[in-house]
């Protein structure tokens, strides 16, 4: 049995910001675990925007506070996220996530799993990191 309590992350190698604009993913759970997927918990401030395509990821997402929504790329069709909502990117849909009027709090699960060390590149993706 694993137990890992965010406090514990927060500060550490597995809390990562981005660099553009403003996030934190907090990674509970990574490939090393051996889990079969990854868990983060996201932070989206209030007002921000970010673009991101997890072209070799698929992610399912739930928040759990806050408000915001998402904007699929290629349709162009927006749905509202609010607490209880659920996303999943099923289809490594290129999307903009966009927070509301109060930060969200996101739930997040990655498969194939995430090492850690994987940074979003020019298209808002992860690459796949060999975690040897």
């Amino acid at each position: 049995m694993k137990i890992v309590r965010v406090q514990d992350v927060i500060g550490t190698e597995r809390e990562v910001a981005g660099v553009e604009s403003p996030w934190v993913s907090r990674r509970l759970l990574l490939k090393k675990e051996g889990m079969g997927f990854s868990f983060h918990e996201t932070i989206i401030p209030a007002g921000s925007e970010h673009e991101f395509w997890y072209k070799n990821h698929l992610e399912a997402v739930y928040c759990v506070a806050g408000n915001g929504s998402i904007t699929d790329l290629e349709t162009g069709e927006t749905h509202q996220i609010t607490d209880g909502t659920l996303y999943a990117l099923d289809k490594h849909d290129k999307h903009l996530l966009h927070g509301g009027t109060e930060d969200m709090r996101l739930i997040c699960a990655f498969n194939p799993p995430v090492t850690g060390r994987e940074t979003h590149d020019a298209d808002g993706a992860y690459s796949l990191v060999d975690d040897e």
